[in-house]
């Protein structure tokens, strides 16, 4: 049940925001997938996104602007019986981050990504982010937005990832289908949020008439090219699972170094009495 994922805490989100559509998607998946919560591992960035760590009842770390990547990657290589999920906002993951996305998606992490990807800073009060579309009024843009924005799901492609999707927090049933899958995949799964800021871009109306699920329209999820192509669609957002493919995991790469990992390592006794010695 959804329910044993909820921490009780009342959300202070704003009347609106897509971020309840995330919570209630991602406890839903969780609750699908029939995991515990002592089983998963949900890391948050800064924004108003980093609320999640409050809301769902599962091992949480609200980390510091731009990291969750570094940190969903160390807790998944410590002990990988863990099912690790990132939360990031399109400022968290696309800015200060934006480093740390090639180099988790190109390694295969076996852990998700979802970005709450409202194209605007909202919770300091609505300056324009790298995904803000162009000519966009902001408090940082008061002539209009002059820069190109980010195509994430292009990126994410062209990094390798192994499993990328883009989902609509106005659409639960949906991203939670999207979650679930990403947390199935094993490897890199990222997925990008369409997820309106109500009180600063208000865009649920446009977004719905202009979204298409892939599924629907007889995409092949397997076909690279197909999924860049679909990408770079500005006339229609297409939401769904664009690309998914099996490669080894980084893990897979990595057990030379760390066989077994810290976190399925058995505890065995440390000799102090060489440390007594020294203070008596």
């Amino acid at each position: 049940m959804a329910e044993k994922f909820d921490t009780g805490r009342k959300p202070v989100w704003c009347p609106g925001c897509g971020n309840f559509g995330i919570l209630v998607a991602l406890r839903r998946a969780l609750a699908t997938l029939g995991l515990e919560p002592e089983e998963v591992a949900l890391v948050t960035g800064i924004g108003c996104h980093g609320r999640m760590s409050s809301y769902v009842r599962v091992n949480t770390f609200h980390t510091i602007h731009g990291r969750v990547l570094p940190l969903a990657t160390g807790i998944k290589l410590a002990n990988p019986r863990l099912t690790v999920i990132g939360h990031s906002g399109d400022g968290d993951a696309y800015a200060i981050g934006l480093g740390h996305l090639p180099h988790a998606a190109r390694r295969n992490i076996d852990i998700t990504l979802i970005v709450h990807d409202n194209m605007v800073f909202g919770l300091t009060t609505g300056q324009a982010t790298p995904t803000t579309p162009k000519g966009h009024v902001t408090r940082s843009t008061p002539y209009g937005n002059p820069d190109e924005p980010l195509n994430p799901l292009f990126l994410a492609l062209a990094s390798g990832a192994t499993f990328v999707a883009r989902g609509f927090s106005g659409d639960i049933p949906h991203l939670e289908d999207l979650i679930v899958r990403a947390v199935r995949h094993k490897g890199f799964s990222f997925i990008d949020v369409i997820q309106p800021c109500a009180t600063f871009y208000n865009i649920y109306g446009e977004v719905r008439r202009r979204i298409y699920k892939l599924e629907e329209a007889g995409h092949d999820p397997s076909s690279l090219e197909e999924a860049i192509r679909r990408s770079m669609e500005k006339e229609r957002i297409p939401i769904g699972v664009f690309f998914e493919t099996d490669k080894p995991v980084y893990r897979e790469n990595f057990l030379h170094a760390m066989n077994p990992p810290p976190g399925e390592r058995v505890p065995r006794p440390v000799d102090l009495s060489p440390v007594w010695r020294r203070f008596r």
